[in-house]
């Protein structure tokens, strides 16, 4: 079956005859439906953020299969670029005043700017790149780094309104946030600024490979990293759905085919020297076993953690040490969650997104009447009930995130059997599902009665709704 052929999923089903009908209002609406249209059949965009050398950049490197961000070059790193699939490979510089001027590059890669970066919104970048077909990632200036202007600029593109915020190229509908060991509490600050929920934001632990003490420590700092973000995962539970530690060079070397057989021989002839030993002759001249040139070359690919660790699967040659870097790197789960739970959710998010935007042409257009109707058909069609949740659900984590409410939402919107939704084990029956039901139901009436909040009374009415739902 094409992709064209494929039946749409329901939500965007959905959203699509809203706006068929929208359309067929007027053209001036026609052409505003079309605007949104956009926004619906554009991949989700998911934003990069961190701080300056956190390792976003490599990160980006390694999820679009090239080695394209520019991880050196200040003038490149200190503008928001955003990476799309395109053919051909191209990038436009998006001025301030929403213009757009042509970017020369070198094999894809820009050295430098001609125009300042002050005077940039944003660097538009397509690539041929199947690893970005079902999203859009958005690199960002690293936070509070060299220049107080880095991070004005994200917070210009992402937060505070201009135009571009509000733009499809820069909207962002998930985040990706990395940072070394734990994050600051300015930076958990700014992620929040940006509108995510724990369900639309990832951690990244990032060089996972030389966390602790590192590559030549008694414990595997992989493996110290991964249990460190179990502990993270927990404690930033009302920030991001989960902590991935991630290996970012090992990631980077071995998504973008930078690899060569020459290099499997190089690492595998060092097979056997003590460990210390090692890093004393990767930082000499010394021409012993392999050259200097090409223990830095090893040492810039695979980093201490690889260069030791990696010399005894590199006998099998470059495709089996490509596969070990892999598995190491911690990308594959990355993938994973940006594919399935966080892909799932962004989409709710865009949708949610597009819900607001039709509301507010409701209040605006002299079709007022016809709109709102759309919309009331929209908010009840059980295909979209989860926005709505999660709309309430956003909401309440901006007005009282600590409420039983806000939880109560956030499982509701988490999980997609009625048994989950409701707390219970996934093999309940359904008289202990109706029964769960009517309980919440009882509970979601006495909490009506003392509501603090608007978002609170507006979220208890959509409670009682769905575990009346639940129990019938």
């Amino acid at each position: 079956m094409t992709a064209s052929s494929m039946p749409l999923d329901p939500v965007r089903a959905g959203l699509d005859r809203a706006l068929h009908a929208l359309a067929a209002l007027g053209p001036d609406l026609a052409g505003h439906a079309n605007r949104i249209g956009a926004i619906l059949w554009s991949p989700p965009r998911i934003v990069v953020v961190g701080r300056l050398k956190a390792g976003k950049s490599t990160l980006v490197n390694a999820l679009i299969g090239a080695k394209i961000a520019d991880t050196a070059a200040l003038e490149a790193t200190s503008v928001v670029s955003v990476y799309q699939e395109g053919a051909p490979a191209r990038v436009e510089a998006v001025l301030l005043d929403g213009t757009r001027t042509p970017v020369r590059t070198d094999r894809g890669r820009i050295h430098s700017l001609d125009i300042a970066p002050h005077d940039i919104a944003y660097l538009h970048r397509w690539l041929p790149s199947a690893a970005i077909r079902e999203y859009t990632l958005v690199d960002t200036p690293g936070l509070a780094t060299l220049t107080a202007e880095n991070e004005a600029r994200t917070r210009r593109v992402l937060i505070d309104g201009y135009d571009q915020t509000r733009t499809a190229s820069v909207d962002a509908d998930a985040a990706v946030f990395l940072f070394d060991g734990a994050p600051r509490a300015d930076e958990i600050d700014f992620l929040r600024q940006l509108g995510f929920t724990p369900l639309t934001a990832l951690g990244v632990l990032s060089r996972a490979d030389g966390f602790g003490e590192g590559a030549l420590g008694a414990r595997d700092p992989l493996a110290h990293a991964g249990e460190h973000a179990i502990r993270l995962s927990a404690q930033l539970a009302d920030t991001v759905m989960t902590v991935v530690p991630i290996a970012g060079l090992l990631a980077e070397t071995s998504h973008t085919g930078a690899l060569t057989e020459a290099d499997a021989r190089a690492l595998h002839a060092m097979h056997g020297i003590d460990p210390f030993d090692l890093i004393d002759l990767l930082d000499s001249d010394d021409d012993a076993l392999v050259p200097p040139h090409m223990r830095g070359r090893l040492v810039d690919l695979l980093g201490e953690y690889g260069t030791i660790h990696g010399r005894s699967i590199a006998a099998q040659g470059a495709a089996v040490l490509n596969d070990w870097l892999v598995t190491h790197s911690g990308v594959p789960r990355l993938q994973n969650l940006l594919a399935s739970h966080l892909g799932v959710f962004a989409a709710v998010k865009r949708a949610h997104r597009i819900l607001g935007e039709l509301d507010r042409l409701a209040y605006s257009r002299p079709e007022r009447e016809h709109i709102r109707d759309i919309v009331d058909r929209l908010r009840s069609d059980p295909a979209l009930h989860t926005v709505v949740l999660f709309g309430h659900l956003e909401a309440m984590l901006g007005t009282d995130p600590a409420s039983p409410v806000t939880q109560e939402l956030r499982r509701l919107v988490e999980h997609s059997t009625p048994a989950l939704k409701l707390g219970l084990s996934p093999t309940a029956g359904p008289d202990h599902v109706r029964a769960a039901a009517l309980d919440k139901l009882a509970w979601a009436h006495s909490q009506a009665l003392v509501t603090l909040t608007a978002a609170e009374d507006a979220a208890l009415v959509a409670l009682i709704h769905t575990y009346g739902n639940l129990s019938r």
